[in-house]
């Protein structure tokens, strides 16, 4: 599909203290504020990253920043109000931070919604999930593409899930307008997501924007994106619930996604998770690609599609 090409597994127990010096280098975590995207400010963070989270609510920002500084008493943290789900915000945010920032090092596409019981839709109408997990994270990386390509060696990393093995893209009711089921619209957007990862890759080594674009998933990871989507008092709260103790902590989820954004050995257009049963856990390696994101016609059909979405270019 000439993005996630073949190539050596990465080291199986890679964790924090395989993580090379983050020293003078910019992120950006979307999500920040809790779970996987904390665990991931905070990592680079102690690694000595000047890190953004860009996040919805300023009050939590302001915890987490704190609950940081009390690990790591000289990070250099700070929050961005940002909503996903309102492209104007996003383009908002990307202007604050091309005023301000000298480059922009990495950028980690973090911050997901799971399965609303009820179908919701965005400041501009669309779909919520596919709004906050794809449209406004393509919107964002748009904007702060100028400040990426000043990097010497820029990061993309998008999440995905192993919910985008499941997924289909549905151009004929890309809004779940004409139907809606809460798990087949997340699954929709992260396989979006990861065909964007991979789309991304190819347009940066096409057009030689210099930009490395690498996706990830956590496998399946203790955070709040149940309570948070279908409830913990779903059928699906109440299974995942039995089985939580078998998961991933949000730290464990995180390091795939910390591999891909750090890592020396990390390869552009590759995906990265967790490896054991179902790839729900277990050692590092290279995550299995669904057939539908190898299909770099659709991926550059629905690439063409987001840009009049979102009215937004790469350049």
């Amino acid at each position: 599909m000439g993005s996630a090409v073949a190539q050596g597994q990465p080291k199986p127990d890679w964790s924090l203290v395989d993580m090379p010096s983050q020293s003078g280098r910019i992120f950006l975590v979307t999500g920040g504020t809790s779970g996987m995207g904390f665990e991931d400010a905070k990592a680079l963070a102690a690694a000595g990253a000047q890190v953004v989270i860009a996040a919805r609510n300023a009050q939590r920002g302001k915890e987490a920043i704190a609950r940081i500084k009390q690990e790591v008493a000289d990070a250099r943290v700070e929050f961005e109000a940002v909503d996903l789900a309102d492209l104007v915000s996003v383009q908002d945010l990307g202007k604050r931070l091309n005023s301000r920032l000298p480059r922009l090092d990495g950028l980690i596409n973090n911050a997901a919604i799971m399965a609303p019981p009820q179908r919701g839709t965005s400041a501009q109408g669309f779909e919520l999930q596919l709004a906050t997990n794809y449209l406004g994270h393509f919107a964002l990386t748009a904007h702060l593409l100028p400040l990426l390509r000043k990097s010497d060696s820029p990061r993309v990393v998008t999440l995905a899930s192993i919910a985008a093995a499941r997924g289909r893209i549905n151009f004929d009711d890309l809004q779940s307008e004409q139907a809606y089921d809460p798990y087949s619209a997340y699954a929709q957007s992260k396989l979006a997501g990861l065909m964007f990862a991979f789309e991304l890759h190819r347009r940066s080594t096409a057009h030689g924007w210099g930009v490395q674009s690498i996706a990830a998933h956590p496998g399946v990871a203790v955070t709040e994106l149940i309570a948070r989507g279908p409830g913990l008092d779903s059928e699906f709260g109440r299974n995942w619930a039995k089985d939580r103790e078998r998961y991933h902590s949000a730290a464990q989820g995180a390091l795939p996604t910390l591999y891909a954004a750090t890592a020396h050995e990390a390869q552009a257009g590759a995906y990265y998770g967790p490896v054991g049963k179902d790839e729900k856990r277990g050692p590092l390696g290279l995550a299995s690609v669904p057939a539908a994101a190898k299909d770099a016609e659709a991926a550059a059909r629905l690439w063409s599609t987001t840009e009049q979405l979102t009215n937004v270019s790469f350049r």
